[in-house]
């Protein structure tokens, strides 16, 4: 049940429902599919939600264009700014240019090029940094008066990501677990809350990197914690806060929390290319490696579904991680 003194912080059906409004004819509608090997192999009836197959590449479409329909006109005009290391920028980017407005988008040093290319081809300007990714976008946001779009932790972003959990349920309407990938919680924020209440019997885990386990450490403190160190080879995961709005959607909707290692990690992706033929960047490839790896437990006969977004690997990432 939902603790009354955070329900204000819980994205409600009416909210999940408008974003659906928002974006409808505008993205796609994402494949599920199944699979024979993944379900030999985990004991459970497998379906991937291939969102990986969404604009962009990723989920974050869903989330940034319910928040620019959400913004007035003149806070369009005035530019948009936002943080990512890949993912998001991208959807900014794209999103941006859909409605004709500029974006700023900062991103780490260390981000992979492929998604620094993709991200200036769909128009956006990339201000890399070394530093605060949140501090120099608000900085950027002061100096040029902009308006911040927030990666995750935002309720127009959240009932943006909540539209793919209303399509997962649509598409496997007797689902009994469903596992997401977290990074700052946005998506698993927006899933859990479609999915508690449209299919209020199914499980909802999350999966971390051993790296990048900010809302894990969050769950354990009783409070969203900032991380000091990220490693892991998942970058679209590599969310160095976990935001307050998704901490306590997390906290109220989610089962349970596990995590992986960078190698299981790696170990999912030929499974997954090879038996599934999909090609997800490590972020993408998760959630079915904490199935692989045993780390959820699933009853025999039942269904799971796997989330897999994040299909912005480059090449040579993408070979090392084959061989």
């Amino acid at each position: 049940m939902i603790d009354l003194a955070d329900e204000r912080l819980i994205v409600s059906h009416a909210q999940m429902t408008m974003a659906r409004g928002a974006i409808r004819g505008r993205l796609h509608y994402t494949p599920m599919a199944t699979s024979a090997y993944l379900s030999d192999r985990i004991g459970t009836s497998m379906h991937l939600k291939l969102e990986l197959f969404q604009k962009t590449g990723s989920f974050k479409p869903r989330g940034v264009l319910n928040r620019l329909a959400n913004l007035s006109p003149e806070e369009r005009q005035r530019g948009l700014v936002t943080l990512s290391a890949g993912n998001h920028a991208q959807a900014v980017a794209w999103a941006a240019r859909a409605y004709g407005v500029h974006a700023t988008v900062v991103m780490p040093t260390r981000a992979t090029q492929a998604k620094v290319d993709a991200t200036r081809g769909y128009g956006g300007d990339v201000v890399l940094c070394d530093g605060d990714l949140l501090a120099a976008a608000l900085e950027l946001q002061r100096d040029r008066n902009l308006t911040l779009v927030h990666p995750f932790d935002c309720p127009f972003v959240i009932a943006g990501q909540a539209t793919l959990g209303f399509e997962l349920v649509e598409q496997v309407p007797d689902v009994d677990t469903v596992v997401v990938a977290v990074g700052g919680g946005g998506l698993i924020a927006g899933v859990a809350a479609a999915v508690k209440m449209l299919a209020p019997n199914a499980r909802v885990i999350g999966v971390e990197p051993e790296g990048a386990a900010g809302m894990t450490e969050s769950l354990r403190r009783g409070e969203p914690v900032r991380l000091d160190r990220l490693d892991t080879i998942a970058d679209g995961l590599a969310a160095p806060f976990a935001g307050r709005r998704n901490y306590h959607h997390v906290r109220q909707l989610v089962d349970d929390m596990v995590l992986v290692t960078d190698a299981e990690i790696a170990a999912a992706i030929p499974v997954l290319v090879e038996r599934c033929k999909v090609v997800p960047e490590p972020a993408g490839a998760a959630a079915v490696a904490a199935l692989l790896a045993g780390k959820i437990t699933t009853a025999p006969g039942s269904k799971t579904v796997a989330i897999v977004s994040g299909g912005n690997v480059d090449r040579a990432r993408l070979a090392e991680l084959l061989r």
